[in-house]
C-alpha cells in the first residue's frame, strides 16, 4: 500500500500568548511539536505498512522549523516526507489549507490511502481532512476508531458517531480521519534517527504546484477571516458556603440571580 499521512507542528503548551495588536499567536520562542492526534494517524500508517507492507510518506504544512516534525517522523518509521512552505501560504484558513495540501499530495503522488488525525490541537476545526479529500475527488470517512479489515481494493472501519458505533466500507484511493487512542503511538527510534540524519526532506512552494494561482492561496484564497484572537480572562474569585441543602440551594438561587443568570 502506498499510504500518505498529514502531519502539522503545533505549539507545546495551552498558555501561548496573543499579540494584542495582530491578534495573532506569539509563536516566537515557544516549543513547538507533532500534533498528538497525527501521531495515531501516522502510528495506523505504520501498522498498516507492517502488515501489508509498502511505504508510508507524511506531508506537513507550515513554515522551515516544521521539518522537525517530519524528521520524528521518519524516527518512527516513515519512508519519505514534505513540507509545503511558502510565504505566499500564510494567513491560510482551513479551506486555503486544504487547498494548498491537496496541491502538495499531488505533486507527491498517487496513494491507495490517505491518513489525517481527527484535528489540531491548535485549531480544533476537523475540517482539514474532509476538505482535502472533497478537493482531491476522493471518497473520505471521519472519526475512525478501529481498523476492521484491509481488503485488495477497499478498506472497512469503524466510526465513532455521536450516538452510535458504525461501520463502513470505503474503496481505495480514500481519505480518513482518525480518532485518537486507535493505537499507541510509538516511540521515535533511535537507530531511525541515525539512519534518518541526513534523509532528504522534499520543500514544495507554490512554485512546484499545478495550480500557481496566488489568489487561491494564503489570506488571498481564504473566505473566512479571523478578526480577533484573545486569551480568556483568568477569573480567581471564589465563594466558599457552608450550611444544610435547603439553605445552599437558596443561596445558590439567589447568586444566580444576582448574576442575571436566571
Amino acid at each position: 500500500m502506498d499510504i500518505l499521512v498529514c502531519i502539522k507542528q503545533v505549539p507545546d503548551t495551552s498558555k501561548v500568548e496573543v499579540d494584542p495588536v495582530t491578534g495573532v499567536l506569539k509563536r516566537d520562542g515557544v516549543d513547538s511539536k507533532m500534533n498528538p492526534y497525527d501521531l495515531y494517524a501516522l502510528e495506523t500508517a505504520l501498522k498498516m505498512k507492517e502488515q501489508q507492507g509498502g511505504v508510508v510518506k507524511v506531508i506537513s504544512m507550515g513554515p522551515p522549523q516544521a521539518k522537525e516534525v517530519i524528521k520524528e517522523a521518519y524516527m518512527m518509521g516513515a519512508d519519505d516526507g514534505a513540507l509545503i512552505t511558502d510565504r505566499k501560504f500564510a494567513g491560510a484558513d482551513v479551506l486555503a489549507t486544504s487547498y494548498t495540501i491537496s496541491q502538495g499530495v499531488r505533486k507527491m503522488g498517487n496513494f491507495d490511502l490517505i491518513l489525517c488525525g481527527k484535528q489540531t490541537t491548535d485549531g480544533d476545526t476537523a475540517q482539514v481532512g474532509p476538505e482535502m479529500g472533497e478537493y482531491l475527488g476522493i471518497p473520505h470517512i471521519t472519526n475512525v476508531l478501529k481498523i476492521v479489515e484491509i481488503k485488495e481494493k477497499s478498506i472497512i472501519v469503524e466510526m465513532d458517531m455521536p450516538d452510535t458505533i458504525e461501520v463502513a466500507e470505503i474503496q481505495f484511493p480514500c481519505l480518513i480521519t482518525v480518532e485518537k487512542d486507535i493505537f499507541q503511538p510509538r516511540l521515535p527510534s533511535y537507530k531511525k534517527k541515525l539512519e534518518a540524519k541526513d534523509k532528504e526532506i522534499k520543500i514544495l512552494t507554490i512554485n512546484d504546484f499545478e495550480d500557481k494561482d496566488e489568489m487561491k492561496y494564503g489570506l488571498n484564497g481564504s473566505p473566512t477571516q479571523v478578526e480577533r484572537i484573545f486569551p480568556p480572562s483568568v477569573n480567581n474569585d471564589r465563594e466558599i458556603w457552608t450550611g444544610t441543602g435547603d439553605k445552599l440551594s437558596l443561596q445558590m438561587a439567589s447568586k444566580l440571580k444576582e448574576l442575571k443568570f436566571i
